[in-house]
Formats: structure tokens, C-alpha cells, sequence
């Protein structure tokens, strides 16, 4: 897929640009020849086969261009999230990058501005560029983890791991003309750009917009795909049941039915998410209201690994594992990813010992997870190992059980993240984002999540935060995770005092 992208330009679909302030939308051929004079004024200024570029900004036509540009060069790209890194000469030297493109005003050596890139085009030659051609093997970007903790770790992603990743997906979803699969998350993901290339492979349209503008613009792009983490979703929830209720026709799901295709447009053929854990709650919401939602596991370490698509989903699971990758359960419980086209085999950029802990010698990835296959082949997946609590009494917790449901046995609390006080009893930080958290109907969720469960597994008390957990407020990820580490160290107070909080009835 890789090597078409560069070979030529393809013959249909359509690239959209959809923010508040931009509307715009041309060919994928003319993506490409736009791209193809951006490589020429690259090499123009010294940029070649070999080097690396790095791109910081938020998402934009630029941002598509230089990608499709280093691609076409032989040149590797380094996807920077904003607010995650910041445009300083300590940035080029840290990973070895030729130049910088950034939307962020700076004036320093080597860093560029990246609305710059097509204004020198017609000056830097007409020469043709060399055919350029990639084996398994090469890498063409390093990709950065979203964690929680620590300075991100960096690992170059090989064109065989791409490429057998996106043949998986489109030999379950069949992605063609017609279709328009929407971009809203940072294009320094991976995963986000591997709609472009599916594109500009399979004639179908896309279109890039921002995670601030999504609700925005969604309605009028008609998109038939929409990829997002489960908390857009619970999010998108929130505004269809807000409209449903203010709109009702017929019965109650004819109401939800309506109101989602007034958010998400008329078009929607399935919704894809991933990256975080989708609760069963919101997953059968979709399904009332008309919109098939399928669940899918990778991380950045694998690619995807396992995915539900049509005529092949199972509740509860994260889907059969692709074609291509093996997944093995070790005594603990936890999953190792072996990859016929593995993504890499260590970090290039990482603390000492974290390829060793994370890589087996043979690529295996550790992920960390913990899970189990089941008869048929599909994946579950119950928690991360690290986040498993270990009470005084030895008994193990896994924590996020305990949180999916919390947040489906009501409605006044959207997000729940469980520590252990002192390894004896549970505690949750919980916020929502309909703030401030009504205090009678915290009771009454966290009464019918405790309703049934183990003495062990019941919510001692819950600390209410003031405000809903946000990727502004440094709580959440740039995938909507929550920072448990940075949450723990801003409520550790509260959660040691027994005295704070709300108890359990």
C-alpha cells in the first residue's frame, strides 16, 4: 500500500478539510501532485532520502502534504502531538531532526513555519524526483506513545506492519468510492493516517478535521465512517439523548434514531472505536439507535491486533485477531502480540530497559493487558496488569470492571478511575462532564454499582472532582485515557483521609 501511495496518483475520491475556520476539499490526484512539488522544494532546501523531519501541529492540509511528501522522498517523519512537545532547537537535536514544521510561531534554526510549505514550490525546480520504493523492513516515521507518565517513548513503525495492518481492516470493511471515513485526532497518530493511505488506494474519500470542531462540522460532512475513542462517543451519546428528549417522534428509539442522524448525518455506514475500553452500556446504545459500533484492540507497540466488523462481532470482546498477528496468554494472564510484520523490535527512543521489558528478543510484544481468548477465536480483554489492585487480604482487583460499572449504573458520573486506599478498601475519583455532579444520584449510582458485587469489589466512598477530566487539564490523553498517575497525585490527599468524600449507603 505504501509503495502505490508514491508510485501514482490515483484516479478518484476526494481529500476534505473541515475545521470552525476552514472549508476545503480537492482531489486525492491533486493531493498528490501537491505533494509531489512539496518533496521537490524539500529536496530543494537539503532534505533527503535518509533524513527525518518532524511535524508539530494540529491538524491541517500542510500537516497531510508533508506526510505524503517525506513518504514520497524516502524521507521519515516524526508526528509530534502539541501540548506534548514545544518547537526548541532541544527538540531537533533530541531526535536527529533535519528540520521542524510547526504552526506554532518560532524563530529558531530549523524550525519552519508548516503554512509555509507550498510557497516555495514554484522556485525549487522542475528536475523530476527519483522513483522511491520501500521494503517490509524500512521505517517511515516514529510514532510517540500517548502514556501517562514520563517523556514519551518514540518507535519507528515499519511499511510491512502498515501495510499488512490496513490490508486486514479493508479485507473486513471493504473501504471504496462512496465511502468518507472522518479524521478528528491527531494526526501525529499513526492510525489517523492510515485513512489517508487508504484513500488514496482505495478512491474513497476522507476528511480531516480537529477533535474542538468535530460536533461542529460531522452533520455536514456526511461522513459513512467515523473513527473515535469511547469517550467521543460517550460524549456524542450525551448529545443525541439531549435531542431525542427535546425531539421525541414515536417510539423512544425512533427518537435516538433521529437525533443520531442529526449529529452524525445521514450517511453512516459503521462507527469504529478503540484505544480505550468502550463500556457494554454505550455499545448497546449505538445499537438502539441505529448505528453499528465496532470495538477493535492494537496498541502502538502492534498495530491493530484484533477487531469486530460485520457479520463477525461478539459483545464483550474486542474482536477475532487479524490475519497476520498471533496472540499468546501467558501464565499471569497477560497477552504477548507476535506480528508476522512485527512494528519494530525495540524503542528508538526510550528510557534504559524499556525495549527489554516490553520486547522479547524474537518481536513478541508484551503488552500489559490482560485477557483471554475465547472457543471462536474472539478476543477479551479485562484490564491492565499494572492497574490490577492488590488488597491486604491478597485478593487481586481488576479495576476496570469495577469502573464500566460504575459509569452504566447511572447517569451522574461519566468517568470513574478506582484506586485502593492503603490496600484495604476501594476508593473513586469520579467527574462528569455535565458538571456539577448531582449528590442524590451519586448516591443512587454508586448504591446499584455496588448492588451485587463482592465485599472486595464495593466502593468504599467517592471523591468528586471539581472539574470533568479533560486533555486541557492534563487528566486525560491526547486518546482520552485517564492519567491514573496524575489523577492519584492530585486527589492523594483525599483518598488517604478515610473522613473524605462520599461513603457508601
Amino acid at each position: 500500500m505504501i509503495n502505490a501511495v508514491v508510485a501514482a496518483a490515483p484516479a478518484g475520491g476526494s481529500i476534505h478539510i473541515a475545521t470552525l475556520s476552514v472549508r476545503l476539499s480537492i482531489s486525492l490526484r491533486e493531493l498528490s501532485e501537491r505533494a509531489e512539488r512539496v518533496a521537490v522544494s524539500l529536496r530543494a532546501i537539503g532534505i533527503g532520502p535518509g533524513d527525518r523531519i518532524g511535524i508539530l501541529s494540529a491538524n491541517r492540509l500542510e500537516w497531510v502534504l508533508l506526510d505524503l511528501a517525506a513518504l514520497r522522498l524516502g524521507v521519515q517523519t516524526a508526528g509530534l502531538e502539541p501540548g506534548k512537545f514545544e518547537p526548541d532547537t532541544e527538540l531537533l537535536a533530541r531526535y536527529d531532526l533535519k528540520a521542524l514544521f510547526t504552526d506554532i510561531p518560532v524563530d529558531l534554526p530549523g524550525i519552519l513555519p508548516i503554512g509555509d510549505i507550498e510557497k516555495c514550490t514554484e522556485s525549487a525546480g522542475s528536475e523530476p524526483l527519483p522513483p522511491v520504493r520501500y521494503a517490509p523492513e524500512d521505517i517511515t516515521t516514529v510514532k510517540f506513545t500517548s502514556g501517562s507518565t514520563g517523556v514519551p517513548k518514540g518507535l519507528g513503525a515499519t511499511v510491512g506492519s502498515i501495510d499488512s495492518s490496513l490490508a486486514a481492516v479493508q479485507q473486513m470493511f471493504e473501504h471504496g468510492p462512496g465511502d468518507n471515513l472522518l479524521v478528528f485526532l491527531p494526526l501525529s497518530i499513526l492510525q489517523q493516517r492510515y485513512w489517508i493511505y487508504s484513500a488514496l488506494t482505495h478512491g474513497h474519500d476522507v476528511t480531516i478535521c480537529t477533535y474542538t470542531s468535530v460536533f461542529a462540522v460531522m452533520a455536514s460532512v456526511r461522513p459513512t465512517v467515523v473513527m473515535g475513542v469511547p469517550a467521543f462517543f460517550d460524549a456524542a451519546r450525551r448529545e443525541i439523548e439531549l435531542s431525542a428528549a427535546q425531539n421525541p417522534a414515536g417510539t423512544a428509539n425512533a427518537a435516538l434514531r433521529a437525533a443520531a442522524a442529526q449529529l452524525f448525518g445521514p450517511r453512516i455506514r459503521y462507527l469504529w472505536t478503540g484505544s480505550a475500553p468502550a463500556s457494554p452500556a454505550l455499545l448497546d446504545f449505538y445499537a438502539a439507535a441505529g448505528l453499528p459500533i465496532f470495538e477493535g484492540y492494537g496498541l502502538n507497540e502492534t498495530c491493530i491486533v484484533a477487531k469486530n466488523g460485520p457479520g463477525a462481532a461478539r459483545a464483550g470482546s474486542v474482536g477475532r485477531v487479524l490475519p497476520g498477528k498471533e496472540v499468546l496468554i501467558d501464565s499471569a494472564g497477560v497477552l504477548r502480540v507476535r506480528s508476522a510484520y512485527p512494528v519494530s523490535r525495540r524503542y528508538l527512543y526510550a528510557e534504559p530497559g524499556a525495549s527489554e521489558r516490553v520486547f522479547d528478543d524474537d518481536g513478541t510484544v508484551v503488552t500489559g493487558d490482560l485477557g483471554y481468548l475465547d472457543d471462536d477465536g474472539y478476543l477479551y480483554i479485562l484490564g491492565r496488569a499494572d492497574d490490577t489492585i492488590v488488597l491486604d487480604n491478597g485478593r487481586k482487583i481488576v479495576v476496570r470492571a469495577i469502573e464500566e460499572r460504575f459509569t452504566s449504573a447511572g447517569t451522574a458520573v461519566t468517568t470513574c478511575v478506582v484506586f485502593a486506599r492503603a490496600h484495604t478498601e476501594l476508593v473513586a475519583v469520579v467527574a462528569s462532564d455535565g458538571m456539577p455532579i448531582d449528590r442524590t444520584a451519586l448516591v443512587a449510582q454508586l448504591r446499584a454499582a455496588n448492588l451485587g458485587a463482592s465485599r472486595d469489589e464495593r466502593i468504599a466512598r467517592v471523591i468528586v472532582a471539581a472539574e470533568p477530566f479533560t486533555i486541557d487539564n492534563g487528566l486525560l490523553t491526547s486518546q482520552y485515557k485517564p492519567r491514573r498517575q496524575r489523577i492519584r497525585a492530585r486527589f492523594e490527599s483525599a483518598l488517604m483521609d478515610p473522613e473524605e468524600g462520599i461513603h457508601a449507603p
